[in-house]
């Protein structure tokens, strides 16, 4: 029987592939049989992600480019297609928060930092986007493929400090329904497109704020953990069976949708 979860023959990019959840998305993929373009600013710790997998058998190249810079972004589609000669998958990986998006219990909210709530949701909005017009048209032109968005909880609660963020998301997740019913009206079933929307896993953005370094939670973590039902934080590595559900053919007849993966954060009022 034919393995419909596995992505052998198939090539993916991931942006903000040199993150902590990027890194369980490039070794879920090369688990899965996948080829993986490695696409992040830190090119060290792209090259070592890439020989790592080179070494023990998979197949990846390091991407070096800015989400932001479509130039940069050119020059990444087209080493990946000199290495693998086709690309068949793309995952929006890159995204996140920064301090000048953040706007504390105590500030005044008629005094926000408008240039960076704008900063925030522009990385997580254009940073999707531009890639996606960039490896989009590499995945048409090898045939078809499926696109993967990560939008947030964020996007579906209202989660305080974090405007520009919450925009940002909320954004992806309008252009991700839009995008995949453009794409279905002319690419047919050839190329689809969904989002993967986790909930609260720590990372190196927002370890400090949810954990203490002596250990147990922060008063922010406690609220987190509160309105989680399994009442606690993800591992990276639980999210990569839903993204590789996406990116096989396991899930082709499936497009526009958002994929929680969130410990039933999304769906809990909290009584």
């Amino acid at each position: 029987m034919e393995n419909e979860f596995s992505l052998a023959g198939k090539v993916i990019v991931v942006t903000g592939g040199t993150g902590i959840l990027g890194k369980s998305f490039i070794d879920g993929i090369v688990e899965a049989g996948g080829a993986v373009g490695i696409l992040g600013r830190n090119q060290a710790v792209a090259e070592e992600r890439a020989d790592a997998i080179n070494k023990n058998g998979g197949r990846a190249v390091a991407l070096v480019a800015d989400v932001m810079d479509e130039d940069a972004l050119q020059a990444a589609k087209a080493k990946i297609l000199d290495a693998f000669g086709r690309v068949d998958g793309l995952v929006n990986a890159a995204g996140g928060n920064m301090p000048e998006g953040v706007l504390q219990n105590d500030d005044d909210i008629f005094k926000m930092n408008i240039a960076g709530m704008r900063k925030v949701m522009d990385l997580n909005l254009w940073g999707t986007l531009i890639p996606t017009q960039v490896f989009g048209e590499a995945i048409a032109q090898s045939g078809g493929g499926s696109i993967v968005n990560i939008s947030s909880m964020n996007s579906k609660r209202a989660i305080t400090k974090v405007l520009g963020y919450n925009m940002g998301k909320a954004a992806v997740d309008c252009y991700n329904q839009w995008f995949a019913v453009e794409l279905a009206s002319r690419y047919g079933d050839k190329i689809r497109m969904n989002a993967l929307a986790p909930g609260f896993f720590l990372t190196e953005q927002n370890r400090n704020l949810l954990t203490k370094p002596e250990g147990g939670y922060t008063p922010r973590g406690e609220l987190v953990i509160k309105q989680t039902p399994f009442k606690r934080f993800g591992n990276p590595d639980e999210l990569k069976g839903a993204l590789v559900w996406l990116l096989s053919d396991a899930s082709k007849f499936v497009t526009g949708a958002m994929i929680c993966v969130d410990g039933g954060f999304s769906i809990f009022g909290g009584v």
